[in-house]
């Protein structure tokens, strides 16, 4: 396992470390050091911002036709495609927790952008079996997952 770990230089610094994190659960919406530095190619601060937006925008829909997400009855939720992880932040409850999956096929390295937020995550190639129990997840999001697939 310790090959798979990438570890922050020591440093005091936290410009080194790729810049200071603000304190859970504000960081799940502020702009996340590696974007802001400009370290996730094909990402942004404002593109950033819009799918945090967006997300937003889309939870409040799903709260409003599945009443029964804000009551604890969902505890686990898997984002299948989670990208910048805006789904998961969206969410914000102490009541659940998202696995967020970051599919291989996408090439995009988002997933230390998880990271930052203070969410959980993994990469995952959807043509493999995922490593946990199917039952374990109460709630499972796959927006635009199959698109990803269609064409291999």
């Amino acid at each position: 396992m310790e090959p798979c770990i990438t570890l922050y230089p020591n440093s005091n610094e936290d410009a080194d470390n790729g810049g200071k994190l603000q304190p859970f659960p504000a960081r799940l919406h502020t702009v996340p050091p590696r974007i802001a530095n400009g370290f996730v190619s094909g990402f942004s601060v404002d593109t950033y911002l819009e799918d945090n937006k967006i997300w937003k925008k889309h939870v409040n829909s799903y709260k409003r036709i599945i009443k029964i997400i804000d009551t604890g009855r969902y505890r686990n939720i898997m984002d299948m495609n989670a990208g910048l992880g805006g789904f998961a932040a969206a969410l914000e409850s102490p009541k659940l927790w998202v696995m967020n999956v970051v599919p291989t096929i996408t090439n995009k390295n988002t997933l230390g952008v998880i990271y930052e937020r203070g969410l959980i995550g993994i990469y995952h190639d959807w043509c493999e079996a995922f490593s946990t129990y199917p039952r374990t997840y109460d709630l499972i999001h796959a927006n635009g997952l199959f698109s990803l697939y269609k064409d291999i």
